[in-house]
């Protein structure tokens, strides 16, 4: 894109992301130090010589430098990189990495936190859309030039500990950590049209929510999150309603 658009949309963005100088001093909790196995395994995975690591930029502490562009690795809330990403997108190229779990593993542990008492396979299986949950945060950033997401579908553990403090779901069982096991796919996510391309062939000239989600065998909520972030970053409009619900279309 020529740099008269990323001039004009730059502010817009920073803006948005409520973004002012000078940025935040580097947080004592992020890298190696404080990450968790599967943030430093995806770093690891992701890393080709001549890469530095957690170097300190502006402020920030970047996972990867390669060059000129940053590399991010997120495994969880996309909060929290709001100011970041907006800031650093202004003068670097930067690609997001999440990962996704396609099939995941429970373990666990003794009251040691070492040894393996249980491990099972979850009926739950990952997929690229789960990426719009987090997307929801920030999905105007799509249109920026300096940024791209990579969507890692991998199979992973989590890691559970009886220390009494976790939710009632798990009877008091906590998440402890969660481990690399495998990359299987990465899906890389620059345009929106990459984003449109998710959509499938099937799905009807005008839609909703529902037929999205019935389309796409998603649960109504994910499906409601996807439409979000695909009209804000242009690759679907508002039509109108039907009923009681908004109609949609691809914008070409």
């Amino acid at each position: 894109m020529s740099q008269i658009f990323l001039a004009a949309i730059t502010p817009l963005l920073m803006a948005e992301f409520r973004v002012f100088w000078p940025p935040p001093m580097p947080d004592n909790d992020i890298g190696t130090l404080g990450e968790k196995s599967l943030h430093a395994a995806v770093k690891r995975w992701y890393a080709r010589p001549g890469d530095r690591l957690e170097v300190h930029l502006d402020g920030y502490v970047i996972d990867i430098v390669r060059g000129d562009h940053l590399i991010e690795i997120q495994t969880r809330n996309f909060t929290a990189l709001k100011r970041k990403l907006a800031y650093l997108t202004g003068s670097h190229p930067v690609r997001l990495i999440y990962p996704v779990a396609r099939k995941k593993w429970i373990v666990r542990l003794e009251d040691d936190g070492r040894t393996e008492r249980t491990r099972r396979k979850s009926p739950k299986k990952g997929r690229v859309e789960d990426v719009f949950r987090e997307l929801v945060r920030f999905p105007g950033l799509v249109l920026h030039p300096n940024f791209t997401l990579e969507v890692l579908l991998v199979h992973a553990e989590q890691v559970l500990i009886n220390d009494g403090r976790g939710s009632w779901r798990r009877k008091g069982w906590s998440i402890h950590d969660h481990r690399l096991l495998e990359v299987v796919e990465a899906v890389t996510l620059a345009t929106p049209a990459d984003f449109r391309a998710l959509l499938p062939p099937s799905l009807p000239e005008s839609f909703t929510v529902k037929d999205l989600a019935g389309t796409l065998n998603l649960r109504a909520n994910l499906a409601q999150k996807m439409a979000y972030c695909l009209r804000h970053m242009g690759a679907i409009e508002q039509t109108g309603k039907r009923g009681r619900s908004y109609l949609y279309r691809q914008m070409l």
